[in-house]
């Protein structure tokens, strides 16, 4: 249930392609840059399992991730993307329990994987397939900017969290609109100039991480993508036909320029 800045369900279940195939993309991502593979990995922001960090190893400003889980392996090979905390993942080996993945400079700058040692708790959620359910929204794990949680207040059945946000991404954050925290899907309640509330259902709380977090403890976030391509968009609206632009278009020897 979207409605009035509920916490959408998380835990979904990827289902069954036709004939049992998985039409999941095997998009190769850096974390919060996707490269290689043709393809971008796409999520719901449905946690499908709380995993657990096993070892980091750190190797400069990189670092290779090695989490402990169990539903996410049925059916992941090698080169699958799986969400890390909100972050896409390319798995690089796996075993029965854990898989690995890399972890470039620009995610750990982006994300709050510098905080991650063994036991760590992380949500977990394997690339969407085109026969599942969109249950939340659309997110690509590529973070944006980590937030902090300002309050939890208990209100009801709910737990309202409010984190901060660099004012530079609000105009992407609106009032009932979606946004990705740590790769959940949620609707934002209420929007200030720098912070937005959530309010987390029971169900969402208990099947991911979100719920055991404390004041003060940083988030990924990523914001609803659709807004910043329409930003992107219109600004290429508003250029106009320019001598510069019929010239980079190849059109300027049709117009004497």
């Amino acid at each position: 249930n979207k409605g009035s800045g509920t916490g959408k369900n998380a835990g979904g279940n990827k289902g069954t392609c036709k004939n049992g195939e998985s039409s999941r993309k095997n998009g190769r991502s850096t974390g919060s840059q996707t490269a290689g593979r043709t393809g971008v990995a796409m999520f719901t922001g449905l946690v499908e399992e709380i995993g657990q960090i096993k070892k980091v190893d750190r190797t400069g400003s990189s670092c290779r991730l090695t989490i402990a889980c169990h539903k996410v392996l049925e059916g992941t090979k090698a080169g699958d993307s799986i969400a890390v905390n909100g972050t896409c993942l390319t798995v690089t080996a796996f075993d029965g329990s854990t898989f690995s993945c890399d972890v470039t400079p620009e995610t750990m700058r982006r994300t709050a994987f510098s905080l991650f040692a063994s036991g760590t708790p992380v949500n977990l959620e394997r690339a969407l397939r085109f026969c599942d359910r969109l249950g939340g929204h659309i997110v690509l794990g590529h973070v944006d900017f980590t937030g902090r949680i300002l309050s939890s207040e208990k209100e009801g059945i709910a737990l309202n969290l409010t984190f901060s946000a660099e004012e530079k991404y609000m105009k992407y954050i609106l009032e009932k609109g979606s946004v990705a925290v740590d790769g959940v899907s949620l609707t934002v309640a209420k929007r200030g100039d720098s912070s937005f509330m959530i309010s987390l259902i029971p169900h969402t709380g208990s099947l991911t991480v979100l719920s055991a977090k404390r004041i003060g403890e940083p988030v990924n976030i990523e914001c609803d993508y659709l807004g910043k391509y329409i930003e992107q968009l219109m600004q290429k609206e508003h250029e106009g036909v320019t001598t510069k632009r019929l010239k980079d278009l190849g059109y300027g020897g049709h117009y004497g320029i």
